[in-house]
């Protein structure tokens, strides 16, 4: 691994974003403190159509082999150096020999011109590659047995297993072991180079492993790619904790400055363990998580924290082997209602926004139905079929002859499966609606602020990320890639009677956040104390419609708040344009 300090920039970005809540994690099952012996953790029932597990045992054979190679050619395994041409060989001979395609490649911009080598796993689709990496040299200092040994031998020894069961591949799956790491990078950069724009489209995910048996170490999985997702999985199923990391660099960065989502996975370098890190996995606070980075004591067997060695190697195998085997995902998708509920007088209508995602698998198509409406109400559907991750407008119309009361309509939605959601209807008794129609003031933000109450800068004519839907100004929060907090306002008095209160809105969220898992940056829509709905930046959106039923506030005055908090760094920009409290 290249230590160097975290600056600005894409490493960092991911760094930041992709961090991972911890505290519904249960405490780990043992301290991860370097210990002797077999190490293989005994997997969850939660796994799914678990793979094979790796004996650490073997893990350790193909450790000793290193140190061997070392030993006998000037006590390292240096790109350009006989010691890494034989860690080069041995994993060239392993790969063929259990059935691996296995390319050669000549780095000619690496020491010596080292070899870089890649080996495929015959089937599966090539348009949906998943890639496992590691670095197959070490510093000049030692034999580099951490640092990347751990990685290269878990990798290896991960692949030798999949071989072995030789299962059905759905995906294709492919490793790398990358010469001059430690010069630069220079290896993962000149295979990635030699990719063209469509075999770099057809890599989902890269994940490297690089220092993952520090006998001090953590457990750190960073990055939000599809291989990152599975290693949490896996550990979160034997009760490890992990973290993010604040270290940086490794080989992941040749691939991520490629635009292929990428992940660098392991158990820490240079830096100090924490207290707070010291509860979760055991070790010793304020000391580095390797000792012997980068130095001429990173050899085997002291150097090596076992237990990490083999939750890491399973935790590899799991992710490969989940990610490219077996049947693939079943489509399915869910459906959702916003509002839930409505209130109408005989003669009048409500409407809802009927809301599907696919929840697994691909998009498919959703055929919207209902029932449960009584005498007098009619149910219909614009449009009456979506794809799965789409919207739908439901209306509900009443007569004057449908009777009072309160009714429970069910949405269902069919395509490969059944879903459903229900909707409250209350069809009011007979009585006025006195002061319907449109209630807020300045919906569209065109004449200055008045009646809104706002901080400074938000209402105006706004460009760029924040250019309005229609007209020439709107209400714009945050946006500002720093901490701050930011609000709208306005009160509104909602008269007594009525059949339907619905507040409306367009939302625009444009975020600079990659992460898919954490709410950085947050809008919270309230009315009075009531919060209506609260939105992130994984919500980021073009314009869209947000409706919410205020029949609770009839005949009150109530303050509508938006609130936008934003953290220190990596902007999302929350727009608002084209308000409305319509009472009818």
């Amino acid at each position: 691994m290249r230590l160097r300090t975290v600056t600005a920039g894409p490493a960092l970005a991911v760094f930041v974003a992709a961090t991972v809540a911890l505290s519904a994690l249960p405490a780990p099952a043992s301290t991860g403190v370097r210990s002797s012996g077999s190490s293989v953790p005994a997997t969850s029932a939660a796994l799914l159509a678990a793979p094979p597990t790796v004996n650490v045992a073997n893990v350790n054979a193909h450790l000793q082999q290193l140190q061997t190679f070392a030993t006998n050619n000037g006590g390292n395994r240096a790109t350009g150096t006989a010691g890494h041409t034989a860690t080069t060989t041995y994993l060239q001979q392993k790969l063929q020999a259990a059935g691996f395609t296995v390319t050669v490649q000549t780095c000619t911009t690496c020491n010596g011109s080292a070899k870089n080598i890649i080996a495929d796993w015959p089937g599966g689709d090539t348009g949906n590659t998943y890639m496992f990496g590691a670095h197959s040299d070490g510093v000049s200092a030692g034999p580099g047995i951490n640092d990347d040994g751990s990685g290269t031998a878990t990798l290896l020894e991960a692949a030798l297993q999949l071989a072995a069961n030789n299962p059905t591949m759905t995906k294709h799956l492919r490793f790398g072991w990358w010469a001059g790491e430690e010069q630069g990078l220079i290896g993962s950069k000149f295979y990635v180079n030699s990719l063209t724009t469509a075999q770099k489209s057809a890599i989902k995910a890269y994940g490297t492993f690089d220092m993952i048996a520090s006998t001090n170490g953590g457990y750190f999985v960073t990055g939000t790619d599809a291989i990152a997702v599975k290693l949490r999985e896996y550990f979160t199923s034997i009760n490890v904790p992990t973290e993010t990391s604040t270290e940086c660099c490794s080989d992941d960065g040749s691939f991520r400055n490629a635009g292929i989502p990428s992940s660098i996975n392991s158990t820490g370098a240079g830096y100090t363990k924490t207290s707070a890190q010291v509860t979760k996995w055991g070790g010793t606070a304020g000391k580095a998580y390797d000792p012997c980075y980068h130095k001429a004591c990173d050899t085997y067997p002291s150097n090596i924290n076992t237990t990490s060695l083999g939750r890491w190697a399973n935790a590899e195998l799991y992710a490969l082997w989940t990610l490219t085997t077996g049947t693939s995902t079943a489509n399915d998708f869910s459906v959702s209602l916003s509002p839930n509920a409505g209130s109408v007088n005989p003669g009048s209508s409500a409407t809802a926004t009927v809301n599907t995602a696919t929840t697994s698998g691909n998009a498919q198509t959703v055929a919207l139905t209902s029932s449960g409406a009584p005498a007098g109400v009619s149910v219909s559907f614009s449009p009456a079929s979506v794809t799965s991750g789409g919207s739908s407008t439901m209306t509900v119309a009443t007569t004057t002859a449908a009777a009072a009361g309160s009714y429970t309509i069910t949405v269902t939605g069919a395509g490969s499966a059944t879903h459903s959601a229900s909707y409250t209807l209350t069809i009011n008794g007979t009585g006025g609606c006195t002061g319907a129609g449109q209630k807020l003031g300045n919906p569209g933000f065109e004449t200055a602020t008045t009646p809104w109450t706002a901080s400074t800068g938000v209402i105006g004519a706004n460009t760029g990320d924040g250019a309005p839907r229609t007209g020439t100004r709107d209400a714009w929060l945050n946006g500002n890639g720093s901490t701050n907090t930011e609000t709208l306002s306005q009160s509104v008095t909602l008269p007594t009677g009525c059949g339907t209160y619905t507040l409306s809105f367009h939302l625009k969220i444009i975020t600079a956040e990659t992460t898919t898992t954490t709410q950085y940056d947050k809008l919270t829509v309230k009315a009075g104390t009531t919060t209506l709905q609260v939105f992130s930046n994984l919500n980021a959106s073009a314009y869209t419609l947000r409706s919410y039923n205020l029949a609770a506030f009839a005949g009150q005055t109530v303050t509508l708040t938006f609130t936008g908090v934003e953290d220190s760094s990596l902007k999302t920009s929350f727009v608002i344009d084209d308000t409305a409290l319509t009472v009818s």
